[in-house]
């Protein structure tokens, strides 16, 4: 695969701008024997992602500090980027609730999502890529 296909890496701080514009990201986590991937309204502060949830699987994932992976995409006609987020998950204490709650976006789909679980990273990357749309692939040999 040449490099032009593999995209051009992205900086730390480039790959948190990207993150933190964009409001809807995937989390991939695992409980027990299965892989879940769910989209999830975050905001992104101080190094973090947050988002809201409410009992459930996520909530449970949060309780026993998983590690997750979550991936945030975009594209448009000649060009794309894609940044992945890898960490462990929790949920907020009361005191860091009560501190960020008006921090946090609101949900896109209706219902309570009361509790806030933060996304603490080990890992940050992401990728820039120039799109071949309406391009003639290249013939492999």
């Amino acid at each position: 695969m040449d490099d032009e296909a593999r995209g051009s890496e992205l900086a730390l701080d480039e790959c948190w701008a990207l993150v933190a514009q964009e409001e809807v990201g995937r989390l991939a986590y695992r409980l027990v024997d299965e892989i879940h991937v769910v989209p999830v309204n975050h905001t992104v502060h101080d190094g973090v992602v947050l988002f809201r949830t409410t009992a459930g699987n996520k909530l449970l994932a949060a309780a026993l500090g998983e590690s997750v992976a979550f991936e945030v995409d975009w594209f448009g006609q000649d060009a794309a980027w894609s940044v992945e987020v890898r960490g462990r998950i929790r949920r907020l204490e009361d005191d860091e609730h009560e501190r960020l709650d008006e921090t946090v976006r609101a949900p896109w789909v209706d219902g309570y999502r009361f509790d806030l679980v933060a996304l603490e990273p080990s890992h940050v990357s992401g990728r820039r890529f120039q799109l071949r749309r309406g391009r003639a692939s290249p013939v492999l040999p």
